[in-house]
């Protein structure tokens, strides 16, 4: 086993679970209250990830973030490295594609949040971020546990957008799905079974533990509050 592509991809799988949450959680609310025009726009480009093939957008990304672009040329000046070829550039490549995993759920859940709630809430004056904070999530907790397990597995799994953002290079982007495909690659099917049963052990026990979760969490305070 790889222990340090087991630790740089869990470690990746965090931080990319972590981000997704801050940004999933406004934009899911935005989604599901708002009435902009742009909503089927930004719903389209959420879900792009979904049905792009992950080299599409790792080579795109790699493209937008090497030295040959402005933006790429900015991020080198301000940080001194281009990210393509970086962890940090990692990073930013799994919350990309990782993003419907996290925004959808959160959406499903926030539109089945009982309405005359957020309409009484509303005439309460309750702002949107208060709004958000005191009824939509403490109703959709598991479907907040669902985006952080699915944003989490599939980014532990990724393979194409690492490979074509991140390459190979031990301890900075190798992570446990490119060290599966160098073990397939070189006949080592020994090693490549080990690797991909506890991807598949972890992945398997995840899902049960979402599937195990009780119907609703954290929903006491807005419970308290109707009865």
């Amino acid at each position: 086993m790889d222990w340090q592509a087991l630790a740089l991809t869990l470690k990746l799988a965090t931080i990319t679970t972590t981000i997704l949450l801050c940004i999933a959680i406004p934009l899911a609310a935005w989604l599901a209250l708002g009435r902009s025009r742009w909503r089927s726009v930004v719903q389209a480009v959420t879900a792009l990830p979904l049905v792009l093939p992950p080299t599409v957008l790792g080579f795109y990304l790699l493209v937008l973030l090497g030295p040959l672009t402005g933006p790429g040329r900015a991020i080198n000046q301000i940080l001194g490295h281009p990210l393509a070829f970086s962890f940090a550039g990692l990073v930013v490549g799994s919350v990309i594609y990782s993003l419907p995993f996290a925004v959808q759920p959160i959406v499903a859940g926030f539109s089945a949040v009982d309405g005359s709630l957020i309409d009484a809430a509303r005439l309460l004056g309750a702002r949107p971020i208060r709004l958000v904070r005191t009824i939509l999530v403490p109703l959709a907790g598991r479907s907040l546990l669902t985006a952080a397990v699915l944003s989490f597995l599939h980014t532990l799994g990724e393979f194409g957008v690492v490979l074509m953002l991140g390459g190979d290079i031990p301890g900075a982007t190798r992570t446990l799905s490119i060290v599966l495909f160098n073990q397939v690659e070189s006949f080592d099917y020994a090693s490549a079974n080990r690797t991909a049963l506890l991807l598949l052990i972890f992945c398997a026990a995840a899902l049960v533990v979402v599937y195990a979760a009780p119907k609703s969490i954290v929903r006491g305070p807005v419970e308290d509050h109707r009865g």
